[in-house]
């Protein structure tokens, strides 16, 4: 048996039908040359007979009136309850039904009763095409720890036909070893002491620099949280109902902007988003008067540590003050960020998760009151950054085109998005609820903003004859 950690208990406790917790990703392949029409139907014929599972695909949630939830084993796992295919009829197969489809296998809760986690495949899309969605809930793993876990199951060249399920590849057997050994160590007095000591001035020193802030005597230590403008579409009482967007930049666009301006990707990405959603609440009829706030995910693992679970933070960043120019914008934003950096590198990562927690526990709360749309939320959205593989990765020869993650909508946000490096593309993955107007129109509007700033940028430095 293995406890639930405080982070992975909070998500099944803020769950509701409205607002399931799972993370998702979709997979878009290109069926091998001259393959078969029935290579899905085959391929996912051989996947239900691999019915080797592996942790954590085989644990079911237990929960007890007298302790702690726990992980549980099962004896066995059915994977017809776990693993379906779809087909889109001809004419409709396009980009556009697929993401309707994907939003709807998106929104219902996983059925806690058996493991927690499902598998999609997808086919009949146009161009010789087939997708393939996952599911599974957060508190069994993060996003990073999603794709790490899709990309040791796929091939690394298209002649390795080798099949290597997600449910059946051993994950993080390394670090069970070495979660074994630092429980014993923290099982001594001393040990427990000096990890409560630890946070506690964490937590003392985060709020400090809150307090600080709220004082405004110092500028972007952290971002203050409840204090985003909530009267924007982007905000309020989460209901029902998915849709799903994407865009995408070529990374070496992207690289050479960063380039020219000494700039890191995610300066520049949300540099974009910025942009993006100033243009598209401006067209909703609302003009932000402060920056926008973003809930940004923080890595909290060590270098080199993995396994399952959960091991992030949530803090809120403040953007750009608003301005015409992406120049500036970048700027800003850049700015930000490196105080958001040395903020984080200064405070333990218990006192990071133990502040997200207490914040998450405030804006739940509001959302299990259906208060959300009168109170201020910690920020206007979610952004997320997640490394990708650098190369493009097999499935039985089929090349993977594309892969965007889908994460969960926070209480109080209704849009959630997320950035993925794939291939040399950069991928914007929007997920939102049906309550937000005009997705597919931020999505382009992502994709512009991109193309200003690089503009800008090549204006700025271009040398003068």
């Amino acid at each position: 048996m293995n406890k639930l950690s405080l982070l992975d208990l909070a998500f099944f406790v803020a769950e509701s039908a409205a607002s399931p917790k799972h993370v998702g990703g979709l997979m878009i392949y290109k069926r091998p040359a001259r393959s078969p029409a029935s290579f899905v139907s085959d391929l996912y014929r051989e996947l239900l007979s691999c019915s080797d599972v592996q942790a954590p695909f085989n644990r079911i949630v237990h929960f007890s009136l007298t302790g702690m939830p726990t992980w549980r084993e099962s004896d066995a796992v059915d994977l017809d309850q776990h693993l379906f295919q779809h087909r889109l009829r001809r004419g409709h197969n396009g980009r556009p039904e697929l993401y309707r489809l994907v939003s709807e296998l998106h929104q219902p809760m996983l059925d806690r009763s058996r493991p927690l986690w499902e598998v999609h495949l997808i086919d009949g899309l146009s161009e010789r095409r087939f997708a393939i969605y996952v599911k599974m809930h957060h508190a069994s793993a993060d996003g990073v720890t999603m794709v790490r876990w899709a990309a040791d199951s796929l091939a690394l060249t298209a002649s390795d036909l080798e099949l290597r399920p997600l449910w059946s590849v051993r994950h993080g057997a390394a670090d069970s070893k070495r979660n074994r050994l630092k429980a014993k160590v923290t099982q001594s007095l001393l040990g427990d002491l000096a990890g409560a000591g630890q946070r506690l001035l964490g937590i003392a020193r985060l709020a400090a620099m809150l307090a600080l802030e709220g004082a405004k005597l110092t500028k972007n230590a952290i971002s203050l949280p409840f204090v985003a403008d909530g009267n924007t579409p982007l905000t309020g009482q989460v209901t029902a109902g998915r849709q799903f967007a994407t865009a995408s930049v070529a990374m070496v666009r992207v690289k050479e902007v960063c380039a020219r301006t000494r700039s890191t990707l995610n300066h520049v990405a949300l540099t974009c988003l910025d942009g993006a959603l100033h243009r598209y609440l401006h067209d909703e009829g609302v003009a932000l008067a402060r920056p926008i706030t973003i809930q940004m995910p923080v890595n909290l693992r060590k270098v080199g540590e993995h396994g399952t679970g959960n091991k992030i933070g949530i803090i809120p960043v403040e953007l750009s003050a608003p301005t015409d120019d992406p120049y500036v914008r970048l700027r800003n934003i850049g700015f930000s960020l490196r105080n958001v950096r040395s903020m984080i590198d200064s405070v333990a990562p218990d006192a990071i998760e133990s502040y997200t927690l207490i914040t998450g526990v405030v804006a739940q709360l509001a959302e299990m009151l259906r208060l959300s749309e009168r109170l201020p939320p910690i920020g206007n959205t979610l952004v997320s950054n997640i490394p990708g593989p650098p190369e493009f990765l097999y499935l039985k020869g089929a090349r993977m085109e594309e892969l965007h993650p889908i994460s969960t909508l926070p209480a109080g946000n209704l849009l959630n998005i997320t950035l993925f490096s794939y291939a040399g593309q950069l991928v914007f993955g929007l997920i939102a609820s049906d309550e937000l107007p005009n997705l597919e129109r931020l999505g382009l509007y992502v994709g512009e903003a991109f193309s200003e700033l690089e503009e800008a940028v090549f204006d700025a430095h271009r040398p003068v004859s």
